[in-house]
């Protein structure tokens, strides 16, 4: 049976990311602290000897993530003695799971993006319990919506290392001063300012529509801030379906832009070649005259800002996805560590991960936020990300998790099929509300019966 936590929106996340364009006047650009230098401070864990042994870790990241990620897991062969090799993994993950088991060489832990991904694997019997120690640093560490978020039917099998707070627009702050525009609250003037700054002679919009999970995360924060935290969680466990009136009115809003390609970096057909990494990369090259003025996503859009010469506070702001209800909506991801093997080697990644000191070293790096509470936030490398994981905390159990990766993945979280595919078509040819919501409920129906 398919479990689905059942959260409440807090308004302190609301207030807590308002301050951003402030905050990230005053950021930093360099770390506060140097994250190849020693710690002497006291470990926060307690890890076991594993001299010889060896531990393989599965995941999707590459480029910079992959590399902060690997500084992480060297640090955890520094104290354990084991050796920790990095496996490539690719979308959607359970499938390349599922090969690699087939295969007979799982690897012991991996890194799973989507909460049905999680309840899939262990529906499949692939996922073991988080063992004692590592539930231990959760319990220490973690609000309950992250702990619940990992288990499945009471037990817990996932420790969320990588959250994300996906409810940010980030923008070109040449772009808007040279345009007169300022930072909107609502979606009405966000729309406002998208004309304004295209009247300036710079297209507005950059839309990574190559990625379709992009295109869920535009759906999810106007559906969340329009229909309400209770219709969201109910569509989330498919208690109503995507023909609902509802998803009408968001697809409908949704179309208020994608209905007006001049306002999209390339109009449709060109953000539909347009890769996620790309789509921010362009909003801050180019000087006042970039390919898009503002760039929608997550937290995480500052490890491709931090590709470009564009700095974080200065040329690079942020603010709150625009509210179309009453609030502005607040949506999260994360990436949970599972283990695929019984074993010491495993069960010690897990706790490590877990803990203040592995989540330190990756927030020090920057593009990074933990869901770990009792990290100081004085380790991320600028006030913009620092804000960021506070208002995410601050929010304690009061977050929605992303609707998609509740989802099957089938549905949710495979490129080219389900959701992320007719969202793309919706891209395409956003008049048809009607068909795309047809279109979403019949793969709905689907994948969650299956």
């Amino acid at each position: 049976m398919r479990r689905t936590v059942s959260m409440r929106r807090a308004a302190v996340v609301f207030t807590a990311i308002g301050a951003l364009a402030l905050a990230g006047c005053s950021g930093e650009d360099e770390p506060s602290t140097d994250p190849g230098k020693k710690d002497d401070r006291p470990s926060s864990v307690a890890l076991p000897k594993l001299d010889g042994e060896k531990i393989s870790v599965a995941a999707v990241w590459t480029g910079p993530e992959q590399a902060n990620f690997t500084k992480v897991l060297d640090e955890f062969e520094k104290r354990t003695g084991a050796t920790v090799t990095f496996v490539p993994a690719q979308d959607p993950i359970v499938n390349f799971l599922g090969t690699k088991i087939a295969g007979g060489q799982p690897p012991d832990v991996a890194m799973i993006p989507q909460v049905g991904a999680i309840q899939q694997a262990v529906a499949k019997k692939w996922a073991k319990p988080v063992g004692n120690e590592a539930r231990a640093q959760l319990g220490q560490n973690y609000a309950q919506v992250w702990q619940d978020l990992g288990a499945v039917d009471g037990t817990q099998y996932g420790v969320y290392f990588k959250a994300a707070n996906k409810s940010l627009v980030w923008y070109n702050t040449k772009a808007f001063e040279n345009a007169g525009a300022s930072e909107p609250k609502t979606w009405k003037d966000f729309l406002a300012t998208a004309e304004t700054v295209s009247a300036s002679g710079v297209t507005p919009v950059s839309v990574g529509g190559a990625d379709g999970w992009t295109l869920t995360d535009w759906f999810e924060n106007i559906y969340l801030s329009q229909a309400g935290p209770e219709k969201y969680d109910q569509l989330a466990k498919h208690e109503i379906k995507w023909t609902d009136p509802s998803v009408k009115d968001a697809l409908t809003t949704l179309a208020e832009l994608f209905g007006k390609p001049e306002l999209i970096s390339g109009g449709a057909d060109g953000a539909l070649q347009t890769e996620f990494p790309v789509s921010v990369t362009q909003t801050f090259t180019g000087g006042d005259q970039p390919k898009g003025a503002m760039v929608f996503e997550g937290d995480f859009v500052s490890i491709n800002i931090a590709q470009t010469e564009a700095k974080i506070g200065t040329d690079a702001k942020v603010f709150p996805f625009p509210a179309v209800g009453a609030d502005s909506p607040v949506v999260t991801g994360g990436d949970a560590a599972v283990a695929l093997k019984d074993g010491k080697g495993a069960q010690a990644l897990l706790t490590w991960l877990a803990s203040t000191d592995a989540a330190k070293i990756w927030a020090e790096a920057g593009g990074f936020i933990s869901p770990n509470k009792s990290l100081d936030t004085a380790a991320y490398p600028n006030d913009v990300q620092r804000k960021i994981a506070e208002a995410l905390i601050a929010a304690g159990d009061d977050v929605r998790f992303d609707m998609s990766d509740q989802a099957p993945q089938s549905f949710g979280g495979t490129p080219g099929k389900g959701e992320w595919k007719i969202l793309q078509d919706f891209l395409k040819n956003p008049k048809d509300v009607a068909g795309t919501q047809a279109a979403l409920e019949s793969a709905a129906a689907k994948a969650y019966t299956s």
